[in-house]
């Protein structure tokens, strides 16, 4: 849950410094009230896969940052050893790079991230491997190499910069309309045009969210279906997910998690970035029959 947070916010202030620093240039003019909608929508993909693509390619220096996560450079003790041995033989299993493995402090979590297949990042709680086995963190390990394997963080990047695009075109287009409307100011660029793209862009942008959530959640039972083949059994998977039900999920930054091992559900489940582990059990055992 921590990584996807950092990155959505990463990616809100990139896209906040962008519009900024383009203002300060009089380069945004293609993207004002007077520009034609081919210009503008040209102008708000620009700056829309601009600011996810900038979040992808800091998303491991924010993971360790934002968690504290110490990367296992030379392994200090056998659970690190088996760490990344183990991580190791995914990897391999999966045809990726080596991914760098890490550990931080934590209730029972984890996650991966990195903008390239070949050089991610994979990081486990001090909480998950005190409160599993370690054919479970094996599986919950496989998980999210599938994670890395899957591309899900490029997908979720292409994902997060179409939103961006809709959400930075729709707020001029609306705030031109109602400036004119509204405010009778005929060039359609007054105040009223400036209010109402900052308003629709918070509004507009926590209701993608839901889109982005949503793919986050298909994306987990991929993640749970391959480690399943990694480990040549879906009872690994199955056994790790039960145990996370019984336990406090530790609570990972919000960018960061779409890529953990488990979210909590609630009212606002439609922005959940990971669907209920009971439904995840019922969709290993369905494949394991």
């Amino acid at each position: 849950m921590k990584r996807i947070f950092l990155f959505i916010l990463t990616n809100v202030a990139v896209i906040a410094v962008l519009s900024v620093v383009l203002r300060i240039l009089g380069l945004d003019r293609a993207g004002g009230p007077g520009a034609g909608y081919g210009e503008l929508l040209a102008f708000s993909a620009v700056v829309g896969f601009t600011g996810s693509i900038i979040s992808l390619l800091m998303s491991k220096s924010m993971a360790k940052m934002s968690t504290g996560a110490r990367v296992i450079t030379q392994p200090a003790n056998e659970v690190e050893q088996w760490l990344v041995a183990t991580v190791q033989q995914l990897a391999q299993r999966a045809g990726i790079g080596m991914p760098e493995v890490a550990i931080y402090e934590g209730e029972p979590n984890a996650f991966a991230t990195g903008a390239f297949r070949n050089s991610a990042l994979v990081a486990v709680s001090t909480g998950l491997l005190q409160s599993m086995n370690k054919e479970e963190v094996e599986a919950v390990l496989g998980h999210e190499v599938a994670h890395v394997a899957n591309g899900d963080m490029v997908t979720l990047t292409l994902i997060q910069g179409v939103v961006n695009t809709f959400v930075i075109f729709l707020s001029r287009v609306i705030g031109s309309i109602v400036d004119r409307a509204v405010f009778r100011n005929e060039r359609g660029a007054g105040p009223g045009y400036f209010l109402t793209v900052i308003v629709l862009q918070i509004v507009l942008g926590f209701l993608a969210s839901m889109i982005v959530a949503w793919f986050s959640r298909r994306r987990e039972f991929r993640a749970d279906a391959g480690s399943a083949q990694f480990l040549g059994s879906p009872t690994p998977m199955v056994n790790a997910l039960r145990r996370l039900g019984g336990v406090e999920p530790g609570t990972l930054p919000e960018a960061m998690k779409a890529f953990g091992i488990t979210d909590r559900a609630g009212i606002m489940a439609l922005f959940s970035t990971h669907p209920p582990i009971a439904d995840r059990i019922a969709a290993l055992q369905r494949s394991g029959r």
